[in-house]
């Protein structure tokens, strides 16, 4: 099973023909799942005491498995937040995983170390963050904005002292603004006794099922009629917080919603909550790549003042799966929230480096972001300005094409590079059915969404290979 001989230099050889096969597929083919009892017909029993072998393995995948699995880089993909990783990028994954690299610690991986740390320097001189801020690498957005309010509740710990409070065990957090959130048995007022946090109502889902893990309350606060979170919002949720008797250590603002890409007023936010010196943390895992698109740049406004910021290279610049940039304005506050202790990590932690593992929820770890930087190494960061403002322009078109015919209503302009559209006489199941059909022909990829209850479609441009043609099929396809 280990070691090298005939047989692996065969497989190799193989493995390495499919993957350049794959990358040179222009487009790749879109694909789609297959039920249950199909793969189990197809595929059969795959672990098995004898083994298949690795080619009879490898040609299960390519010929069932593969199959089943939608193409995230389809230029046609254009449903939640597609992966459109540039060939150099996917190829440096190949070899990540064959130099067996631990990018946990200095120790183990520092040159590993030292090139993530230069992408991330980037995206910090994106941010207007202080040179000084810094970061981690991790799976997605999800763990890194869990990472992030661990270490903003953990900073308001320090100064308070450690623990300032004991929470009951009482409560609980369920979306924003619904039963099971901030208006769900909650203490009354009086001196704060359970911790929370201030969110938007358009904020990630993964902002709410932090606030679960960490047992605090969500308190939501209202956006304008914009659809954007302003600074009064947030003050509004901070007073109602002090009310309800909640001790507030952090606002998440959001650079760019999920659903309709709104990128909320920064600026404003940040103003709140330096005057009443609560921890700011920005979620950009989907938008924050627009912060490389000059035309996109004044929407970013005030996010230098954060103290914290995520964006996903894998969603909108063009890395793969799996890679989520965490970045703290005070580093050591993230070291001294996530830094674990125990005997044997002892050799890691002498002489001060900089470890991964000491940023966020994890230890062992993955160095997941050496695709993403040798990308931007190899092509330089013009080639990434380029390739958003591409996406952009596709997405303007997009626009322009759906005011113009009379059957179709654009739910807003869009920030980003999302776009949501009600196609009038439709109801929820032509909507799925236009979108199952799509699917089936090998078209496009395209899944409806909810707008304030409304069915409506949803296009996300990531890949700067969608074109206006393909805007033009999909599009000619909902008359």
């Amino acid at each position: 099973m280990h070691g090298w001989s005939e047989s692996t230099e065969r497989l190799a050889d193989s493995i390495a023909a499919y993957a350049v096969e794959r990358l040179r597929l222009q487009p790749p083919p879109l694909d789609g799942p297959a039920e249950p009892a199909e793969l189990a017909r197809a595929a059969g029993a795959t672990i098995t005491p004898a083994g298949l072998g690795g080619e009879a393995a490898l040609q299960l995948f390519v010929e069932v498995l593969a199959p089943a699995c939608i193409s995230v880089d389809h230029p046609r993909h254009l449903s939640f937040v597609p992966c459109a990783p540039t060939e150099s990028a996917t190829m440096f994954d190949l070899v990540v995983g064959a130099s067996s690299v631990c990018g946990s610690s200095w120790l183990e991986g520092a040159g590993a170390v030292y090139a993530e740390n230069q992408a991330l320097d980037w995206l910090i001189s994106l941010a207007g963050l202080p040179l000084q801020s810094g970061g981690v690498f991790v799976q997605g957005g999800t763990l890194a904005n869990l990472s992030a309010l661990v270490a903003a509740r953990e900073a308001v710990r320090a100064t308070l002292g450690s623990p300032p409070f004991e929470p009951p065990r009482h409560g609980g957090s369920g979306t924003v603004g619904q039963p099971g959130g901030a208006e769900d048995g909650l203490p009354g007022p009086g001196p704060a006794h359970r911790w929370a946090l201030v969110a938007g109502t358009e904020s990630h889902a993964s902002i709410v099922h932090a606030a679960r893990v960490m047992d605090v309350t969500v308190v939501p606060a209202a956006t304008g009629g914009d659809g954007r979170l302003h600074g009064q919002g947030v003050e509004d949720a901070l007073d109602a917080a002090t009310s309800r008797g909640l001790a507030v250590f952090a606002v998440v603002a959001s650079a760019g919603t999920t659903n309709l890409g709104i990128v909320d007023d920064i600026a404003s936010i940040a103003e709140v909550t330096s005057r009443r010196r609560v921890w700011l943390h920005v979620d950009g895992a989907y938008g924050g790549a627009a912060l490389v698109a000059p035309s996109r740049r004044a929407l970013f406004a005030g996010l230098e003042r954060a103290d914290s910021f995520v964006v996903d290279p894998h969603k909108w610049l063009f890395a793969p799966y799996d890679c989520a940039a965490l970045i703290y304005r005070d580093p050591d506050i993230g070291r001294r929230a996530h830094t674990q202790h125990a005997g044997y990590l002892d050799p890691i932690e002498r002489g001060g480096r900089w470890n991964p593992q000491d940023y966020a929820i994890h230890l062992t770890r993955r160095a997941r972001g050496l695709p993403f930087w040798f990308s931007l190494a190899a092509n330089g960061t013009e080639a990434y300005r380029r390739a958003v403002e591409r996406t952009l322009e596709v997405c303007d078109h997009a626009v322009e094409r759906i005011e113009a015919r009379p059957d179709l209503e654009l739910v807003r302009r869009p920030d980003l590079s999302v776009v949501c559209f009600f196609r009038r006489g439709w109801e929820p199941a032509d909507y799925y059915g236009w979108s199952d059909d799509l699917l089936a022909s090998g078209e496009a990829f395209v899944t409806p969404t909810s707008v304030a209850g409304r069915p409506a479609v949803r296009f996300c441009f990531v890949n700067p290979e969608t074109t206006e043609d393909d805007v033009d099929l999909i599009l000619e396809s909902t008359r």
